[in-house]
């Protein structure tokens, strides 16, 4: 065996695309929750939530700054809204959108602390 011998690296799928799956699904939410139950409040945080994930998508895509942090940003808003409901009703709904809101804040979160790391 030479020692160049390729070795063949799992892929990992990039953290814009994971931050355009996450804006589907929260806007998509959103929206439904507005077409099942007529929630206004459902589909305005959903997709303002999910423009968040859109923009930081975009901005990490195109290498340009605060792209991270406007992910992790709509992360937190969704972990503040959805664990405590999540919490308090028991329901899947809330408990899928916290498990959602946990999967992005430790992606970013660990991308962020990363960045910071490599700028100190």
């Amino acid at each position: 065996m030479s020692s160049n011998a390729s070795v063949t690296q799992p892929r990992v799928m990039a953290l814009h695309s994971i931050a355009y799956i996450l804006a589907g699904l929260t806007a998509g939410g959103g929206i439904t929750g507005y077409i099942r139950a007529g929630s206004v409040p459902s589909m305005v945080a959903g997709c303002s939530v999910g423009a968040l994930y859109a923009v930081g998508g975009y901005r990490m895509q195109n290498r340009q700054t605060y792209g991270v942090e406007l992910v992790l940003l709509a992360s937190i808003i969704l972990a503040g809204s959805s664990i405590p409901r999540a919490i308090k009703t028991q329901k899947p709904l809330p408990m899928g959108l916290s498990a959602l809101a946990a999967f992005g804040l430790y992606t970013f979160g660990m991308e962020f602390a990363s960045a910071r790391g490599k700028a100190a």
